[in-house]
């Protein structure tokens, strides 16, 4: 399988993620976003919409991280433990996934991308929602260990790329002790996660570097 990416890119680190818990072995296909690599032509004809992650399987081909990240448990897994199909598992592990492409990543990105991409003046103001999401995500993890429970899914992947990105950023979590014990499980447990960190600290010198 190719495996279209950056390292800095959190969404690309969830799938990696994935692929690790899962013993796949991904071809891994770098894309300096910075020279405009993801607009060539060639991988133009694989995704119009020219974004990574993107994963070709054969004649198969998918992008949006979290997508990736359930095929690859559908289609590879030994077992459904990663992606639950029990309908009210599935329903917190998908809202998870949603909370951190439509909240907790989102508003990392409205903060930071003006000023990291774009020169704007950092907005400060815009800090306020993140840490709002964090104490969130705090009391999501009331429930276990993980985001749906006892044990690992997909959505930990997704979220544990994110918080990674944070933390290397300079966003305090510390004001949220099951998100911190969390993170620490994650790092301690997961394959992979060496990656996930080093792709986590070159973006977050970017952004230290800019504001």
């Amino acid at each position: 399988m190719d495996f279209y990416y950056h390292p800095v890119s959190a969404p690309c680190r969830s799938c990696q993620l994935t692929a690790k818990a899962l013993g796949l072995k991904l071809n891994l296909k770098f894309l300096d976003l910075m020279k405009g690599e993801q607009n060539n032509p060639e991988f133009l004809a694989i995704n119009p919409e020219h974004c990574v992650p993107t994963l070709v399987d054969g004649d198969f081909k998918l992008w949006e991280s979290r997508a990736i990240c359930a095929y690859l448990v559908n289609q590879y897994g030994k077992d459904d433990s990663l992606y639950p199909k029990d309908p009210k598992t599935r329903a917190v592990v998908d809202r998870m996934l949603y909370f951190d492409m439509g909240t907790l990543y989102k508003r990392f990105g409205e903060y930071v991308y003006p000023t990291v991409f774009h020169g704007a003046p950092v907005d400060k103001k815009k800090l306020e929602p993140i840490m709002e999401a964090l104490g969130w995500l705090n009391g999501y993890l009331e429930g276990g260990d993980y985001l749906a429970g006892a044990s690992p899914t997909i959505a930990d992947f997704a979220v544990v790329a994110t918080v990674a990105t944070f933390v290397a950023s300079g966003i305090d979590i510390s004001g949220q002790p099951k998100v911190v014990a969390w993170y620490a499980r994650c790092k301690a447990n997961f394959a992979g996660s060496d990656e996930n960190e080093e792709g986590a600290q070159q973006f977050g010198g970017w952004v230290k570097a800019k504001m």
